[in-house]
């Protein structure tokens, strides 16, 4: 990477670093601060507040906190964090291992030098003196360790469960576009097939077809941005196409609508009914030679809007081979409701098919 590439890089960055070096110093200066406070407390209590306990203190605070920093540099620059949890572990216990012995040595030199060594340190080895120091100062360092590790693992777990949302979120998104961008093609492509038979017998009829079909394109391009509708909206596109499918089938299709008045505002996926009519239409009407029914019923039972298609006809496969459009509809209650909705297809009595979605009503 190139010098200038690296300055805007870093110009870009700087919120971000001086966010975290203020944090970081921060943190420090809470840390040994408390310390600070606390041995300041006893020595009061016990009396023994003076001079020699002061400098003591304070050159301990110093070591503290230029290993500490030297510390998290090493930690960084042999990407500890990142290793896995037993890596992490030890290395973080070897650390301060090593550098409680250097805190140890660098006190017990400063203070001999300064001559501000306690009463209870003038009558023992040197040796002693730095084992002691080595072992206040791994009880620091492991606690201080301790903090530093537990914060940096809290915050990459939270990062980690951000990235896993928007990557959940972002497959569902994908998810449904595909869907949705197989919904479209397979009904303009039967509707085109409608109009194509209409042209040469009847013309009048082929310009009423191409009429309905430009207005559900029309709210198929409108609504695109959209996952769903009011279930208002989407009947307007059922009709127009029952409307479209009933030039074509003329007598042998009827349509009947059960539609509950308090339904007609609750959202419904973007032409999921007018896929499941469609589906009725060409496997149901569509195969008998006189025609039959299509009836449109909308409900609500309890928490749940029930939607039903029953036409005429028999479900001659299982659900799970009857093609994208009884597919895509399980994949989108799936992505948009999780296991809170459900859909079946039956068969009923007296040569009929009923297809059924539960949506539970969100308040």
């Amino acid at each position: 990477m190139k010098r200038a590439e690296r300055v805007v890089l870093l110009f870009f960055n700087m919120p971000k670093i001086l966010n975290w070096f203020s944090r970081y110093w921060l943190f420090q200066a809470i840390g040994w601060g408390l310390y600070v406070l606390i041995n300041i407390f006893f020595a009061t209590t016990y009396d023994r507040l003076n001079k020699v306990f002061l400098l003591r203190l304070l050159v301990f605070v110093i070591l503290g906190l230029g290993i500490t920093h030297l510390m998290r540099f090493v930690i960084r620059q042999l990407q500890l964090l990142t290793r896995t949890l037993e890596w992490q572990i030890g290395g973080l216990l070897l650390l301060n291992v090593v550098f409680s012995f250097v805190i140890g040595v660098l006190d017990t030199e400063v203070t001999g030098w300064l001559q501000i060594r306690l009463p209870e340190e003038l009558n023992i080895g040197k040796n002693f003196i730095i084992l002691s120091h080595t072992f206040y100062a791994f009880v620091y360092l492991f606690i201080w360790n301790m903090i530093y590790f537990v914060f940096h693992y809290i915050n990459k777990s939270r990062s980690q469960q951000l990235d896993t949302l928007k990557l959940q979120s972002l497959v569902k998104d994908l998810e449904l576009k595909t869907i949705k961008s197989h919904i479209n093609p397979h009904f303009i492509f039967n509707a085109l097939n409608s109009i194509r038979a209409l042209i040469d017998e009847n013309p009048e009829r082929a310009r009423q077809a191409v009429t309905a079909l430009g207005n559900i394109l029309r709210s198929s391009m409108q609504a695109d941005s959209v996952e769903t509708v009011p279930l208002s909206r989407e009947l307007s596109i059922v009709r127009d196409y029952l409307a479209l499918e009933h030039i074509r089938f003329e007598d042998r299709l009827h349509v009947r609508y059960s539609v509950h008045p308090d339904t007609l505002s609750l959202p419904v996926p973007f032409m999921m009914v007018q896929t499941l009519v469609e589906n009725a239409i060409k496997h149901g009407i569509g195969k008998s030679i006189h025609g039959g029914f299509v009836e449109i019923v909308s409900e609500r039972k309890g928490q749940m809007h029930v939607m039903m298609v029953r036409n005429s006809g028999r479900l001659e496969q299982k659900p799970d081979h009857e093609g994208f459009g009884l597919q895509s509809t399980t994949s989108r209650l799936l992505l948009h409701f999780g296991n809170d909705a459900a859909f079946t297809i039956q068969n009923l009595p007296d040569n009929e098919v009923e297809a059924t979605v539960s949506i539970p009503i969100y308040h």
